[in-house]
């Protein structure tokens, strides 16, 4: 039925698949916020890998150097900066439950039928070259086209950071 030539990058799917599907559902069913947090770093790496199989060097660093690192140790100031009391568990509603696992499988199912039945090979051509490294054009457009977008979105995060830091100082007073 299938026709699978088992190859490295397929191996490597796999394993990257694993890693993915098992940090998002460690993520949802862990309950302490520092291990949430360290499971979705684990997704955030797991999608650079996924990437890397589709040759896409430049987005991988990204994802590693700014979800992975930035955005996991400013999730983690957050949890640091704020006040956690004790909360009480919801309780366990099974109808609810039961609802949501019904839609996930009818969305697994669409999603399987539309991937079976979708011809890939009559895609459009894309505007780049997959083979090479379009680091050095992204890296120029970045810096020449796009510089005053860039700055401005540096500049705002900078101030959201600072304000974040502010409103958690004022809950501490």
């Amino acid at each position: 039925m299938f026709n699978v030539e088992i190859t490295g990058e397929f191996v490597a799917f796999f394993i990257l698949a694993v890693i993915l599907i098992g940090g998002v559902v460690l993520m949802i069913s862990l309950e302490k916020v520092v291990h949430m947090v360290l499971s979705m770093a684990a997704v955030f790496v797991g999608l650079a890998g996924m990437y890397v199989l589709l040759e896409a060097e430049f987005v991988a660093f990204v994802q590693v150097l700014i979800y992975a690192g930035a955005v996991s140790v400013l999730m983690i100031f957050g949890i640091m900066m704020t006040k956690h009391g004790d909360h009480q568990k919801e309780p366990a509603r099974p109808a609810h439950e039961l609802l949501s696992a019904i839609g996930a499988l009818c969305l697994f199912g669409l999603l399987f039928y539309a991937i079976r039945t979708t011809d890939l090979s009559s895609a459009g051509t894309t505007a780049f070259d997959p083979g090479n490294d379009q680091t050095m054009e992204i890296g120029k457009q970045l810096f020449t086209s796009y510089v005053i977008p860039f700055e401005l979105v540096s500049i705002l995060l900078t101030v959201a950071f600072i304000g974040a830091i502010a409103i958690a100082k004022k809950e501490e007073e």
